[in-house]
């Protein structure tokens, strides 16, 4: 049985302060009752019967009250996926996950345990285009996004300043020759020293080596501005056109050692018409990018996406 659970508890009470996303006791569902903690559980194995029970007495152990759930039992593979949030009075996140694991222990599942208030620390790679890097600020500035921008990593200056003006660190490691090597080393010193999370790929040009891939596995959330698996690859825009595509669309998908295959995460499309240019296409997807790659990034930092061999299951809200 595989388990984690957060080693942050002393900073709860800091980072409940300093944030506005979450509030360490949440009023709204606990009946006004200001002395719950409120935690996220997610759980992966194989199927069988009394998983949900034992679970749910796991949590009643600690005096836990579920406020939300979602379940899910993949047909192909015979993988059971949980996600559940729920209330305690207790704040010691080891004690409340041994509770759990100790009724699941059976089912040999792959848990993980959160106090919500702890937002996902996040490294966003970008190269010149900013139309995503400002968005996702955007809306972590306005507390719309759960998440910690620890840093922005670029290969080139161009995003500095409008990275530097949310008071976010910017690292510029210059790409010559195609060679990523330096621009990886960094991004993975900043992943070490920083805690961090997940990587963000948000219009970053480069393909990070399969060493990187494989190194961050499962960390890596990128944006394709293509419906994949349609359009791989450079220019998907120009390729649309050129095939003369009624719908274009924008793919947000993990990142792994083959381009463009990794788990799909969140899409969206849009109509367009054979009166549209390479340029109105290009135009049109900017929005499509923005908003498929916010989402996806919300959803995997609220712990709503579980990868399953090639796919993912997404318990969305």
């Amino acid at each position: 049985m595989a388990i984690s659970a957060s080693g942050r508890d002393a900073r709860l009470q800091e980072v409940s302060r300093s944030v506005g996303y979450r509030a360490l006791f949440d009023e709204r569902y606990i009946g006004g009752v200001t002395s719950s903690f409120i935690y996220v559980l997610s759980l992966r194995c194989a199927d069988a019967p009394g998983i949900v029970k034992a679970t749910a007495e796991g949590i009643g152990r600690v005096e836990g009250n579920i406020l939300e759930s979602d379940q899910f039992s993949d047909p192909i593979t015979g993988t059971f996926c949980l996600r559940t949030r729920f209330s305690s009075p207790r704040s010691a996140t080891d004690e409340i996950l041994k509770s759990i694991a100790d009724e699941v222990h059976s089912f040999d599942p792959e848990i993980e345990l959160r106090p919500e208030v702890e937002l996902r620390r996040v490294v966003i790679m970008v190269s010149t285009a900013d139309h995503c890097l400002v968005d996702l600020l955007s809306r972590k500035k306005q507390s719309d996004l759960a998440v910690e921008v620890v840093a922005v990593v670029s290969n080139h200056e161009t995003c500095r300043e409008v990275t530097e003006s949310f008071g976010i660190n910017f690292h510029h490691v210059a790409v010559t020759d195609g060679n990523t090597s330096d621009i990886e080393t960094r991004l993975l010193e900043i992943v070490e020293t920083h805690d961090v999370d997940f990587v963000v790929l948000a219009r970053y040009m480069q393909i990070l080596s399969s060493a990187t891939c494989s190194t961050l596995a499962g960390r890596v959330i990128n944006i394709h501005h293509s419906f994949l698996p349609s359009f791989k690859g450079a220019r998907p825009y120009h390729q649309a056109y050129e095939r003369g595509v009624k719908i274009i669309g924008a793919s947000a998908h993990f990142v792994t050692t083959e381009l463009d295959e990794g788990p799909i995460i969140d899409q969206d499309v849009t109509r367009v018409s054979h009166a549209r240019r390479p340029e109105d296409l290009v135009s049109l997807g900017r929005n499509l990018e923005r908003t498929v790659l916010s989402h996806a990034v919300a959803l995997v930092a609220e712990d709503r996406v579980v990868m399953i061999g090639r796919r993912t299951v997404v318990f969305d809200q």
